[in-house]
């Protein structure tokens, strides 16, 4: 999944936990991140903390990022998720859980992950 979020310049996390790894490893690498969650989580240093909910968000966390990610995102959070990239004018990537399939229309590509979806936005390249 890096690789692929790595194209990237300004990146918002969704749902971020206690999975820190990837937001750090991307920020180490140059890429500008900032982590949501719905609770108070504890952040690597060098990634910026917003506590928001997807379901009902401050367009002002996403206005700046190229692209959004979430990992393992559930199928409920989908629609919420692609609605907060499309007001942004930003790519959606993301996981799911376990066999989960996509809520929304996605194209398919293979990581070491499993698969991750991409949503694109109509007249922005985005990878896939």
């Amino acid at each position: 999944m890096i690789e692929s979020l790595r194209e990237y310049d300004r990146l918002v996390e969704v749902g971020i936990g206690r999975r820190t790894d990837l937001a750090a490893a991307l920020v180490n690498d140059g890429v500008s991140v900032t982590a949501t969650d719905v609770y108070r989580r504890e952040v690597p240093e060098g990634v910026r903390f917003v506590r928001d909910d997807i379901v009902d968000p401050d367009p002002s966390v996403y206005a700046d990022a190229e692209a959004i990610y979430a990992r393992n995102l559930p199928p409920e959070l989908h629609r919420p998720a692609l609605e907060v990239a499309r007001d942004a004018n930003a790519a959606l990537l993301f996981t799911t859980l376990g066999g989960d399939q996509p809520a929304i229309p996605v194209e398919r590509k293979t990581v070491r992950e499993g698969t991750l979806y991409v949503s694109r936005v109509e007249g922005r390249y985005f990878t896939g």
